[in-house]
C-alpha cells in the first residue's frame, strides 16, 4: 500500500481480539436518530439535541469554491468499537488511520440533509481520524444535483467517545488544501467541476496530519436532527442515509484500440488514423490495463492513448505513478468517438454525429475528465473526487526533463449496489440483447439517486424515474431507490402544489405533466410494493398536485394549460418537446392525463378507506374525461385530437385516453383500430414508447410492440452496450427512461402484474406475440414468480410457479384459470 495516496479501500481491516482476528471499520444503516434530547419541556433552544457541532474554517472565502481537511488525532486507552454519524456540505471522505472508510453524504436537500452512520473498532493506541471536504458551489462548478448552503463538516460520536472525537469538543483542526484546481464542465453540462492535481502543491498525508497551514476549527451551526428541529435554528436538518454504500469494484478493464505520438494538447481536433497507431507500445499499454505490468513514458515525449472498455461503465479511474518530475497526465471519458459530422435533433439544435460505436477509424474524442502534474516522487496516487462515466478513456502524456512511470491505472467501478433476480428469456434472441442494455442502463443510471443520464446531467427526473422504478421492482426486492425518489420529489413541491420535474437539484424546473407522474409512482409503489403507511405519508403531497389541477378546471369542465413547460415527448416537430397547443390554452393529451391520474388518485384513496377524498377524485376525473371527450374527439378521423381546432393529432393523445379507462366503450372500440392504422399522426419517440406499449397491452395487442422495438433492435448494429435517449443523433448514449422494454417484457409479454396492492394478489395475462416461448422471473414482495410457457398455433403450454403466500388468475384469450403458491400446470 503507497504511504503517500489521496483515497484507498472502503473498509478498513484491523486487527483487534485473538477472538475476532479482524474486525472492520465499516458503514452502517441506522433507522432512528441516534441522540434523543434530555428535556425540551422548559427551553427547547437550551441546547442541542446532538453532542456535536458542525464546523468550518474559521478564514472562509464567502462563495469561493473550498477544499477543506479535517484532521484528528486522538488516544485510545483500551480496545473499543466506536458508533459515528458523518456529513458534510457538499461532500466528503472519511479516513481512519490514513485509509479512507466512506464517502458523502448522499445526496439530499436542506430540509432532509443526509448523514452516514459507521462503527469504528479502534484498537488501544493513537489513531487518526479525517476528512476531506469540498464545496464547490460557485457558478457551474458545483453538480445541478448537487445542493448546499456553505462549506461544513459534522461528525458526531455517540458513547464515551462524545467529547472525545466529535467536532465542536473534540481538537479537530482543518487546513484549505492547495494543490487542487477545478476545471469547469465543457461537454457535461450539469455534473460538475473537473479537476487539476499538482502533486507539488498537494498535501500528501493529510489523513494522518501532514501538511502546513492548520488551525482549529470555528464553529457553523447546531446539528439538528430533522425529527428534532422545533426551537432550533440550523441550516441543515439533519435525516440518517437511507440508501446503502455505493459499489466500489476494483477492476482492470479495457483494451487499447489506439497509441499515438502528438505535438499537442488539443487532441479532439486530431482525428483517430490507423497510420499513426504504434502497434508495438499498444501491448505494452495493454498489460498496464490488464495490471500485469507498467509502463515508462521517456523524458520529453508525448503519447496519446485511446481505450476502449468494451462496455458502458460508471467509475472512479485509479492511477498510480511515480518520477516524471513536471509531467501531465490528462484522463478524459467519452461515451464514443465523434464523426466530423453535425445533425440537426428534434427541429431544435444541432449534434455531433457518433455512428458506430464500435468504430474509431477517422473519428474524434470529444471528451470530458482530469488532469494530473507530477511531481517527481514515488508512489503518487490519483484518483478524482467524483465519478466518470462512459466506454472511452483518452489519456494524454506529456513528460518534461525526467521519464514518467505509470505503476498502475484500474477502475473503481461504482453505483446503486442493486441486486437484480428478475430476468427474460424468450425465442427471439434479440430481446435477451434489449434485456442486458436495459438493465446496464437502469445500473448506470442508479446511484445516490435515479439519473437521467450518468454521462450529461446526472439529475433524477419524474419522467425517467416512474420508468426506472417499474424496472426494479421486476427485478429485485430492494425498493429503497425508488422510496427515496418518491420522498424526495415530493420534498421538492413549490407553493402551487406541484412537484419540481427534477430533484435534488439547485435551479428549479417545472413541468407540470411531471407532477402527474410522480402521483403515478405513488400508485406504482402501493400496487407493486404496498407499504400503506409510506403511501399514506405521501398522500397530502398527492392531493396537493391534484388540488392544483383542479384550481385549473375551467368553466366547460376541461383543465387550463398550467404554467411550466409542458413537456410531453422528444417529437419531430414539436418544440422542446410540447405538442401544439401545450403551451397557452387547453391541450388534449395533458387532459387525459389529468384525468386519469385523479382516477389512480380515487384508487389510493380506497385503497387507505378515504371515501371523501375517494368520491371527489373520481367525480373530476369523470367530468375532465367527459369534457375531454365531447372536445376532442374528431368524428372523421376516428380520433382523439390534440387541440380544440382539430388540427394535430397524436398517439400520445389516443394512448392516454384509452390507459385511463375512462371513454365510452364505443370510442374505445373504434379506438383499438384507428390507432394502428391512423396516417399523419406525431409518433411517440422512445421515451413516451412506454406508455404506447402500456396501450398495446391494455388493447391486448401486445403482437404491435414488436414492430415498434425498431430503434432498440438498430443499437446492436450500432455498437451499444446502453440504451439511447433518442432515435439517431441521440445526445446521450444510456438514458434511463430507454430502459423501459425491461418492464414490457415482464409485465406486457410475460403479462405478470399484481392485482391488488402490495402484490396480494398477482394477474398473469400473457401475450406472446410472435414468440413461441417464453422464460421470465418477476420479483414480488412475497418472492420470484416463475412463467415458463411455449405456444403452439393457439395452444399455450407449461407452468407458473408462484412463492408461498401468493395466489391470482390467469388469462388467455380461451379461458381463465386460477393460480394458487407453488406450480401450476397449463
Amino acid at each position: 500500500m503507497p504511504a503517500l495516496h489521496m483515497g484507498q479501500a472502503l473498509t478498513l481491516k484491523m486487527k483487534t481480539t485473538k477472538k475476532n482476528k479482524f474486525l472492520k471499520s465499516s458503514r452502517i444503516i441506522i433507522s432512528r436518530q441516534p441522540f434523543e434530547p434530555k428535556s425540551i419541556a422548559s427551553s427547547p433552544s437550551a441546547s442541542a439535541p446532538w453532542p456535536a457541532k458542525w464546523v468550518g474554517h474559521p478564514d472562509e472565502r464567502c462563495g469561493s469554491p473550498e477544499i477543506l481537511a479535517f484532521h484528528l488525532r486522538c488516544e485510545v486507552r483500551k480496545d473499543m468499537a466506536v458508533r459515528i454519524h458523518v456529513s458534510a456540505d457538499e461532500r466528503y471522505e472519511l479516513f481512519l488511520d490514513g485509509a479512507r472508510i466512506g464517502r458523502g453524504p448522499e445526496r439530499g436537500d436542506p430540509g432532509n440533509w443526509n448523514y452516514e452512520s459507521y462503527r469504528l473498532n479502534l484498537t488501544k493506541g493513537t489513531h487518526h481520524l479525517a476528512a476531506k471536504v469540498w464545496w464547490f458551489k460557485a457558478g457551474n462548478l458545483s453538480p445541478h444535483a448537487q445542493m448546499s448552503i456553505r462549506p461544513a463538516f459534522l461528525l458526531a460520536a455517540e458513547g464515551e467517545a462524545v467529547k472525545t472525537l466529535s467536532t465542536g469538543s473534540a481538537p479537530w483542526r482543518v487546513m484549505k488544501m492547495d494543490g487542487i484546481d477545478l476545471l469547469p464542465p465543457e461537454l457535461a453540462w450539469g455534473t460538475g467541476a473537473k479537476t487539476r492535481l499538482i502533486a507539488g502543491k498537494f498535501p500528501w498525508g493529510f489523513e494522518k496530519g501532514a501538511g502546513s497551514g492548520w488551525t482549529s476549527v470555528s464553529t457553523v451551526a447546531d446539528a439538528v436532527p430533522l425529527a428534532f428541529s422545533a426551537g432550533y435554528s440550523s441550516k441543515w436538518l439533519l435525516t440518517p442515509a437511507t440508501l446503502p454504500p455505493m459499489l466500489e469494484n476494483h477492476a482492470h478493464a479495457g483494451i487499447v484500440r489506439h497509441v499515438q505520438s502528438i505535438d499537442t494538447w488539443e487532441t479532439s481536433a486530431v482525428a483517430v488514423s490507423s497510420a499513426d497507431h504504434l502497434e508495438k507500445e499498444a501491448g505494452e499499454w495493454n498489460r498496464l490495463l490488464a495490471g500485469k505490468g507498467k509502463i515508462t513514458v521517456p523524458a520529453r515525449t508525448w503519447r496519446r492513448i485511446i481505450t476502449d472498455l468494451e462496455t458502458y461503465r460508471c467509475a472512479y479511474p485509479s492511477l498510480t505513478v511515480s518520477g516524471g518530475l513536471g509531467a501531465r497526465i490528462r484522463i478524459r471519458w467519452s461515451e464514443s468517438l465523434f464523426l466530423p459530422k453535425w445533425q440537426k435533433i428534434k427541429g431544435m439544435y444541432k449534434v455531433q454525429v457518433k455512428g458506430d460505436r464500435n468504430r474509431t477509424e477517422g473519428k474524434y474524442f470529444i471528451g470530458i475528465g482530469d488532469e494530473i502534474e507530477a511531481d517527481g516522487k514515488g508512489g503518487r496516487v490519483f484518483e478524482p473526487m467524483w465519478w466518470e462515466a462512459g466506454r472511452f478513456i483518452e489519456i494524454c502524456v506529456r513528460t518534461d526533463s525526467q521519464p514518467l512511470s505509470i505503476e498502475d491505472f484500474h477502475l473503481v467501478e461504482t453505483g446503486y449496489p442493486h441486486s437484480f433476480k428478475g430476468g427474460f428469456k424468450s425465442s427471439d434472441s434479440r430481446l435477451d440483447y434489449i434485456s442486458e442494455i436495459s438493465k446496464r442502463t437502469l445500473r448506470m443510471c442508479s446511484h445516490e439517486t435515479y439519473m437521467d443520464c450518468p454521462y450529461y446531467e446526472q439529475l433524477m427526473y419524474v419522467g425517467d424515474t416512474r420508468i426506472q422504478a417499474l424496472a426494479t421492482y421486476i427485478l429485485g426486492n430492494d425498493d429503497r431507490l425508488p422510496r427515496k425518489a418518491i420522498r424526495m420529489f415530493n420534498s421538492s413541491r413549490i407553493p402551487s402544489g406541484l412537484t419540481q420535474s427534477r430533484y435534488p437539484c439547485r435551479d428549479p424546473q417545472i413541468i407540470p405533466p411531471f407532477s402527474l407522474w410522480w402521483v403515478a409512482m405513488v400508485h406504482d409503489f402501493a400496487m407493486w410494493r404496498g407499504d400503506m403507511e409510506f403511501v399514506r405519508s405521501m398522500m397530502p403531497g398527492v392531493r396537493a398536485v391534484l388540488d392544483h389541477f383542479a384550481s385549473l378546471i375551467r368553466f366547460d369542465g376541461l383543465v387550463a394549460n398550467p404554467n411550466g413547460w409542458n413537456f410531453l415527448d422528444w417529437v419531430e416537430g414539436w418544440t422542446w418537446g410540447v405538442h401544439p397547443d401545450g403551451g397557452r390554452g387547453v391541450s388534449g393529451p395533458l387532459n387525459w392525463q389529468a384525468a386519469m391520474t385523479f382516477k389512480m388518485a380515487a384508487e389510493l384513496e380506497r385503497m387507505l378507506g378515504e371515501q371523501e377524498m375517494e368520491k371527489r377524485f373520481e367525480r373530476l376525473a369523470g367530468k375532465i374525461a367527459k369534457s375531454a371527450d365531447r372536445a376532442f374527439w374528431d368524428e372523421k378521423r376516428k380520433l382523439y385530437a390534440d387541440d380544440l381546432d382539430h388540427r394535430h393529432f397524436s398517439e400520445h393523445s389516443q394512448c392516454l385516453a384509452i390507459l385511463g379507462g375512462l371513454i365510452p366503450q364505443g370510442r374505445r372500440k373504434t379506438l383499438s383500430e384507428t390507432l394502428f392504422t391512423a396516417q399523419d399522426i406525431f409518433r411517440t419517440t422512445i421515451y413516451f414508447s412506454h406508455y404506447l406499449f402500456e396501450t398495446y397491452r391494455a388493447l391486448g395487442r401486445a403482437d404491435k410492440l414488436f414492430e415498434r422495438l425498431g430503434v432498440w433492435f438498430e443499437h446492436e448494429k450500432l455498437g451499444l452496450t446502453t440504451a439511447l435517449e433518442s432515435p439517431e443523433p441521440s445526445r446521450s448514449d444510456c438514458h434511463a427512461w430507454s430502459a423501459h422494454p425491461l418492464y414490457h417484457f415482464a409485465a406486457s409479454l410475460a403479462g405478470v402484474r399484481p392485482l391488488a396492492p402490495g402484490f396480494a394478489g398477482v394477474e398473469i395475462r400473457p401475450q406472446l406475440g410472435p414468440l413461441k416461448w417464453i422464460d421470465a422471473n418477476i420479483a414480488s414482495p412475497k418472492g420470484m414468480i416463475r412463467v415458463e410457457l411455449k405456444k403452439e398455433k393457439d395452444n399455450v403450454s407449461g407452468f407458473i410457479r408462484l412463492p408461498a403466500g401468493l395466489s391470482g388468475t390467469l388469462v388467455t384469450r380461451k379461458r381463465r384459470m386460477p393460480l394458487h403458491p407453488g406450480e401450476n400446470r397449463l
